[in-house]
């Protein structure tokens, strides 16, 4: 999670994209639970790759410690100084690569249920997708074992895109290969990418099968964020979870579930939902909101607001708008 999230902005310029809540939580604190989920074994450990400690900061670190330890499980802390992909990224947390290991990218949340195959090296989670031309996907032989990675084809190899989630029953095996590509500067599109650890380990025979998943959630830019949330919450309301917290005050106003509600939010002469996520603290006086993110101790007047996000400690008074604010934002209009 060492990016900047360049495609999210405004609302990466104060706060990492992998910890932008999604329904109330932290992208990153859902896909580590998800992926825990999956797994069904004790975590021992969560190691997270970061970047510039002056944008990942205590605050940040604090955060991510405490996910960890909620799973019973040590965290530990790398940075990646320079954006050298994907790769570079992996081998900067080198001292905790050893045993079964999950990799994952933090800006994708999944929905999942599948016991991993005991019989493959690793495993690789795929989607299948309509337009294969535009991920990277995954090539099987007869035995449905993954031979191949190829990279936006041109000409059909198969539909199951790889999404960032892998795997390896013994990671020391994918430490070895990265530590091949680095030390022999194999580079693709200018970076060290994981694809050729992988393609390393494969060459010696390591057996890669594939994970379905039944959702791949992506928080790449501010449309899919805001569709995410939107399948979450459905997700959340099909499992019978309650989004709203017992602290939200309703005066005239109605909530179309499912929206995620938090703490102390204020709801005057208002419809807030469906689709809805609004931080704790917040006031929503004299406005429709519905299918929009909204951060915690934002103030919103006077308005209609959907396909939106809008930044925390942010105050909005005016026309009907499909927004994107960020943090500390004033428009009065």
């Amino acid at each position: 999670m060492a990016g900047r999230g360049s495609r999210l902005r405004p609302h990466t310029l104060t706060v990492p994209k992998p910890l932008i809540p999604v329904a109330g939580q932290p992208i990153v604190h859902r896909l580590v639970k998800d992926i825990a989920g999956i797994v069904g074994e004790k975590i021992e450990e969560v190691a997270f790759i970061l970047g510039d400690p002056a944008f990942f900061g205590d605050e940040v670190v604090a955060s991510l410690t405490k996910l960890a330890e909620d799973l019973g499980a040590k965290a530990s802390i790398y940075r990646q100084n320079e954006p050298l992909g994907t790769g570079h990224a992996i081998m900067c947390a080198k001292d905790s690569l050893s045993g079964p290991t999950v990799i994952a990218y933090a800006d994708t949340l999944i929905q999942a249920d599948f016991q991993l195959d005991p019989s493959a090296d690793a495993v690789i989670w795929v989607k299948q997708v309509d337009a294969p031309e535009a991920f990277g996907v995954v090539k099987l032989n007869d035995k449905q074992e993954i031979v191949e990675l190829v990279e936006k084809p041109q000409e059909f190899v198969s539909d199951q895109a790889v999404i960032g989630i892998y795997y390896f029953k013994e990671v020391a095996d994918l430490k070895e290969e990265l530590q091949h590509v680095l030390d022999n500067n194999i580079i693709n599109g200018g970076e060290y990418q994981i694809n050729d650890g992988i393609l390393g380990m494969m060459a010696k025979g390591k057996v890669f099968k594939t994970g379905q998943v039944d959702q791949w959630m992506d928080c790449g830019n501010k449309k899919v964020t805001v569709e995410t949330n939107q399948q979450v919450l459905k997700n959340e309301q099909a499992k019978g979870v309650n989004t709203i917290h017992s602290s939200v005050i309703l005066k005239n106003s109605k909530i179309i579930e499912p929206c995620f509600i938090g703490e102390n939010v204020k709801l005057v002469n208002s419809i807030v939902g469906p689709f809805a996520s609004i931080g704790a603290n917040s006031e929503i006086v004299f406005s429709v909101v519905n299918n929009s993110i909204i951060q915690h101790e934002v103030i919103i007047k006077n308005t209609v607001i959907t396909n939106s996000m809008i930044g925390s400690k942010s105050e909005y008074n005016g026309l009907a708008r499909d927004l994107s604010l960020g943090d500390y934002s004033k428009v009065d209009e």
